[in-house]
């Protein structure tokens, strides 16, 4: 199941840049966070792939949503400037951003080589 985050529980549950000025990932799982809006056609292609790998993935990473529209803040705060972008988070390193629909093959090898996590 794939979580939407607002700025509050994107503070606590991901990063809180107002607190830190570096990255400091406050997540126990790594993830991915979906930028996307409600109106992009890509975004509606991508959803049912990305509530697949949740399910697939589960206790192995997490996975969440953030409406830009809803969230300006938090896509301001990430430089978004298409959409869907997803930031895919491992433990102890940085985060890497991808934009675009992703083909679910694609999202997997994502998953195994940047977030280190298999079915």
């Amino acid at each position: 199941m794939t979580e939407n985050l607002t700025k509050t529980t994107f503070l606590e549950k991901v990063f809180n840049y107002e607190k830190n000025k570096d990255w400091v990932y406050e997540g126990k799982l790594p993830a991915i966070i979906d930028f996307y809006a409600d109106w992009c056609g890509p975004c509606k292609m991508i959803a049912p792939v990305l509530e697949e790998l949740s399910d697939a993935y589960a206790g192995k990473i997490n996975i969440y949503k953030v409406d830009t529209e809803a969230e300006q803040e938090l896509a301001a705060a990430f430089a978004i400037r298409s959409i869907p972008s997803m930031l895919f988070i491992p433990m102890n390193e940085k985060p890497q951003m991808a934009n675009g629909a992703l083909p679910k093959q694609e999202l997997q090898k994502l998953i195994k080589e940047v977030l280190k996590a298999e079915i």
